[in-house]
């Protein structure tokens, strides 16, 4: 099975959440009698929920929008506010890490079209009346690439305290200087992008680098690289997971380790009882030390991607495959899919907040399969690869 029936259900789930089971609406509810005499209560009940109503209508917006982005020819020189001063006059870092994300953006996508050598990126850039915007790079049905995608987006909004809760790692408070129940205004700035080729000896890869503030002046750092292959091939594991090692070491020594082990917790499928694949770096809500010297590995994480994926593409793209095995990539793409839509925090994040769809699911691959009740061969080299989803292992 395709992405059809399935994906339709992971996605109408993803989109209405807990309302999708929610009761009627009240419009089509038998109505009781109304008095027309009010109670001294009532009539305080319905002044407040009047005043209350007011203070929402002046509020910020809970979702962006899905219709507030306006497609331009090209993106602003920046796409931050100009002028404004950020949390604590943070302003530099704001417009300092989109400047890095851009340059970043241009320098991988002119490396994977060199490694595809026949598709081209095809660029949307989009604003948005109230600050903001991004610019989406795709490319699709290449000699080496089925989809590849690399997403930049600048976003103000507002979002719930408990969404802005499940959007982290650690459960920390981020709604500080607000009260219970209020609305918490935000600023996110991130790149993005899944690479998914056609050769099944051809890994699959995403990253996402990001920095994140709320007007309460509380910010912090995530992202990560991550590699997802159908198969093992131990030297390329080394090379991926070698090449992030010494990301790290040049920063911090404990960064390599603790990375690594939280991308084995993030990236797994609950209900499957599996990773997604086989890990690289994953971190959020990093702001333990100065936040210059976050952004310095940040920068060099985010420029190491190519040294880390192209040469294993490189080796693997013109590799011959069965048909056994193109199955079984598809397979493995039908879990990419199920992270993704499920678990996957900037695909609920986008969701929730009223992001770009086209650019929320542009890290889904253009096929996958779902076998029913399907189970590799004991002893095979798909049953090795599942095992080690199951037993994350260590591979530098």
């Amino acid at each position: 099975m395709r992405t059809g029936t399935a994906l339709l259900f992971f996605l109408a789930t993803a989109a209405y959440g807990t309302d999708a089971f929610a009761p009627p609406s009240s419009a089509f509810a038998s109505r009781a009698p109304i008095s027309l005499a009010m109670s001294t209560k009532e009539k305080e009940d319905t002044k407040v929920a009047a005043d209350k109503k007011e203070e929402d209508d002046d509020a910020p917006p809970v979702s962006i929008g899905w219709d507030s982005h306006q497609a331009v020819d090209a993106a602003p020189e920046s796409l931050v506010r100009p002028g404004e001063s950020g949390p604590e006059g943070n302003y530099p870092m704001r417009a300092k890490f989109e400047k890095m994300i851009r340059e970043a953006q241009i320098k991988i996508t002119q490396a994977i079209q060199d490694i595809d050598g026949k598709a081209t990126f095809q660029e949307d850039a989009w604003v948005r009346e109230n600050g903001g915007g991004g610019m989406s790079r795709v490319l699709c049905d290449g000699n080496v690439f089925e989809k590849a995608g690399v997403n930049l987006s600048v976003v103000y909004g507002s979002m719930p305290q408990e969404a802005l809760q499940a959007a982290t790692e650690r459960g920390v408070d981020r709604a500080k200087g607000y009260k219970p129940g209020e609305r918490v205004p935000f600023f996110a700035c991130g790149l993005s992008s899944v690479m998914h080729p056609k050769n099944p000896h051809c890994p699959t890869m995403h990253f996402n680098y990001r920095y994140f503030e709320t007007d309460g002046g509380v910010w912090w750092f995530g992202g990560g690289t991550d590699i997802t292959p159908s198969y093992i091939n131990e030297d390329d594991m080394k090379h991926f997971h070698g090449t992030y090692k010494e990301v790290c070491d040049r920063h911090d020594p404990k960064f390599y380790p603790e990375f690594k082990a939280w991308a084995d917790r993030y990236f797994v499928i609950s209900h499957r009882g599996e990773t997604r694949g086989l890990g690289g770096i994953f971190f959020d809500d990093l702001n333990d030390r100065d936040p210059d010297t976050i952004f310095e590995f940040s920068k060099d994480a985010l420029n190491s991607v190519v040294d880390a994926y192209g040469p294993i593409v490189e080796k693997h793209k013109n590799d011959e495959f069965t048909e056994k095995e193109k199955e079984w990539q598809q397979i493995r793409r039908g879990r990419y899919v199920e992270f993704n839509l499920v678990y996957d925090r900037g695909t609920v994040f986008g969701l929730k907040t009223g992001g770009r769809i086209e650019s929320i699911l542009m890290s889904l691959p253009e096929t996958a399969r779902w076998e029913y009740d399907h189970h590799p061969e004991e002893g095979s080299r798909e049953a090795d690869f599942l095992d080690a989803c199951k037993n994350p292992r260590e591979w530098v």
